[in-house]
């Protein structure tokens, strides 16, 4: 029988202490395995229909892991480019409520529309920040820069009483972190940290009236029938989420199915288990040394403010980390080990 342990160590031969999965993630075995034989498909000529199953594979297991019906699921390359799309739904003037210095993606659209109010305020306080007239709550669930987690639920209560729409990217979350989109107007994810996928898939989680959004992004594949969508405006946009998807980036589609069934096999809640615990045991090794992190209480991500210069040193020694604004960054996931954290705390105390 087959362990957390086992499957794990079947799919990952790390070469350094890869302590970096806030950037990227690791690929597992299968993953790897799948993208050459999508290429091979390519390579000799072969009919390309099984990634575009990949792709709808894809969808369906990534509205599993959110709690949301396939339907309600579309499939992109970015979420700066689902966030255009939300910014591009809301009238002049629409007050959108964001959290100082979140990800750029998450904040960016809304900010070049020209004509739209956003505030931007600390995130322990974005939910008593909503108030009348704010539009829409646009925020991380888990913070890229230091792994603070945002009071969703807090946050959902606050936009309710005030009949503002939500909007969370699940990008340091999702695979981790369980989460329940359905309880969000709309929700994004990009598929190569966390979700252990590679580069150039992301997911938007709309409500079942698609939220007011214009699919603006709209290409053949948007259409009901999209190989009778292919030449002139598309006659009928699909009747699901669908209508938001953007040509998909087929290989990575392929080897993201081998990601999320490798995540749905493990059990996000075990993942969360394994991951917190690993964080956990890194801030306590830093108190010994004296070091403060930033308060992320519950997070598989630690920010350290003051180290990120030894970012480069570290990196040569062959554990990989980041510096992010001076602090540095380190982010635990599946493939991780105690003694991934001990060799990290070890270099940190010389």
């Amino acid at each position: 029988m087959e362990t957390f342990e086992s499957l794990v160590r079947a799919e990952f031969a790390p070469e350094s202490t890869y302590l970096n999965t806030a950037s990227n993630s690791l690929l597992p075995a299968r993953t790897v395995t799948a993208l050459h034989q999508a290429a091979l498909l390519r390579a000799q000529g072969r009919p390309l229909t099984p990634l575009h199953e990949d792709v709808e594979a894809c969808r369906a297991g990534y509205a599993r892991l959110a709690g949301v019906p396939a339907t309600r699921v579309a499939a992109g390359a970015s979420v700066a480019a689902h966030t255009a799309v939300i910014a591009a739904s809301l009238p002049s003037g629409a007050e959108v409520l964001t959290a100082e210095d979140d990800f750029t993606s998450v904040l960016n659209p809304f900010h070049v529309r020209g004509d739209l109010k956003v505030r931007s305020v600390p995130l322990e306080g974005i939910a008593e920040a909503v108030r009348p007239g704010t539009a829409l709550v646009a925020v991380s669930a888990a913070q890229s820069a230091d792994g603070r987690i945002a009071d969703l639920p807090a946050l959902r209560e606050a936009a309710r009483a005030h009949g503002a729409r939500t909007y969370v990217d699940f990008s340091q979350a999702a695979g981790w972190l369980p989460m329940d989109a359905d309880a969000y107007d709309f929700s994004a994810t990009v598929s190569f940290k966390w979700l252990l996928g590679p580069h150039g898939a992301a997911f938007l989680v709309v409500p079942e009236d698609f939220g007011g959004l214009t699919p603006v992004l709209a290409g053949w594949v948007a259409g009901e029938r999209p190989w009778d969508s292919c030449y002139g405006p598309v006659a009928e946009l699909a009747h699901s989420a669908r209508r938001f998807d953007l040509t998909p980036a087929l290989f990575t589609f392929a080897g993201l199915r081998r990601s999320l069934e490798l995540i749905e096999e493990l059990g996000v809640p075990a993942v969360h288990a394994h991951d917190v615990a690993l964080a956990d045991r890194f801030r306590a090794g830093l108190a010994s040394l004296g070091h403060e992190p930033v308060p992320a209480p519950g997070s598989a991500i630690v920010s350290v403010p003051g180290l990120g210069d030894r970012q480069p040193a570290l990196s040569r020694a062959g554990i990989e980390v980041s510096d992010r604004a001076g602090n540095l960054r380190a982010s635990f996931h599946l493939y991780n080990t105690p003694d991934d954290v001990d060799r990290l705390l070890d270099a940190l105390s010389g």
